[in-house]
């Protein structure tokens, strides 16, 4: 099977300059997705979807493929990651290159392990799925949330509140933003197959989703103090 891992990362992140490149516990942002791609031995290529020279310098200085930038089109702030991998695929073929699965990577992941990427090709094969796409558990069941109009009352809330405890509430999961496998289509145009999709199940630490400084600092507390192997 000839499978792709796209990492993509855009420069110019608002909310945490720098982002995808910022020295997680002495090495960029993006190096960890990449790492766990190489490791895992199941792409035939790792690719960083950029529009920066200096991102794709940092790419290439740790093992991945850049062969080309990202068009201006799939760099703005509202570009979405399936168009920039459907960009990528499209990019791949004119070079004579077809994938049979696309795994992206979000480089926002740095705790995802070699292991969870095996895991979710091996349910890919098993269920003879079209996609796997990553999952954890939540801090807290849905059913102690709510929303508040401006009087802030708590007394619908009240009245609806599921009174049990917490290990009786049943496990709810929530998309993770790690790993998204998807099996691809050739023809006219590519299409990226998701109608039989499972989910593959990481731990909590490993899910960490770096969008602020303060989720750098835990993600760097995990790696310091090995808790994200």
């Amino acid at each position: 099977m000839k499978n792709i891992a796209i990492i993509p990362a855009r420069s110019g992140s608002k909310g945490l300059k720098d982002k995808n490149i910022k020295e997680l516990n002495g090495k960029p942002l993006l190096a960890y997705s990449i790492d766990v791609a190489i490791s895992s031995g199941l792409f035939e290529e790792v690719m960083v979807s950029t529009d920066s020279e200096l991102y794709a310098d940092v790419a290439k200085k740790n093992g991945a493929s850049v062969p080309f930038l990202r068009s201006e089109e799939q760099s703005g702030d509202n570009a979405g990651s399936w168009g920039v991998v459907e960009e990528v695929l499209k990019r791949y073929e004119t070079l004579g290159k077809k994938f049979e699965t696309v795994c992206l990577l979000q480089p926002t992941s740095p705790l995802r392990r070699t292991e969870d990427i095996l895991a979710a090709y091996e349910l890919l094969n098993d269920k003879n799925a079209e996609a796997v796409t990553s999952v954890c558990e939540v801090d807290h069941s849905p059913l102690w949330t709510m929303t508040l109009d401006k009087t802030r009352c708590l007394c619908d809330f009240r009245k609806n509140l599921v009174n049990a405890p917490r290990q009786k509430l049943g496990q709810y999961y929530r998309l993770n933003g790690a790993i998204y496998v998807k099996r691809i289509c050739y023809g006219e145009k590519i299409i990226l197959l998701d109608e039989k999709e499972y989910a593959v199940i990481m731990d909590r630490r490993n899910s960490v989703d770096i969008d602020t400084i303060e989720d750098f600092e835990l993600a760097e507390w995990y790696l310091k103090n090995g808790f994200s192997e």
